[in-house]
């Protein structure tokens, strides 16, 4: 029997974090499918930070939120300057 003192530590193994580029293909691809303008959304979330501006179809909002909006932009800029 464990003593209910001690610290437990969990261990999650094999989850891989999605990159941001999938992440962002994850959302476009939802904010498609419910009609909306997809580019005009996420530009607006990145402006101004507001999650509404992103759908909750999918789970795109809880994951657009895991990343950082400075993530986000330094994604778009290095894929930009690629092309």
């Amino acid at each position: 029997m464990t003593n209910i003192n001690e610290t437990m530590q969990f261990h999650l193994e094999n989850l891989e974090k999605a990159s941001t580029r999938e992440i962002l293909m994850e959302v476009y691809m939802a904010l498609q499918e419910k009609g909306y303008n997809p580019i005009n959304q996420i530009v607006g979330y990145i402006m101004s930070g507001d999650p509404t501006y992103i759908t909750s179809h999918k789970g795109a909002r809880n994951k657009i939120r895991k990343l950082e909006r400075d993530e986000i932009l330094e994604e778009l800029v290095t894929c930009y300057l690629k092309q």
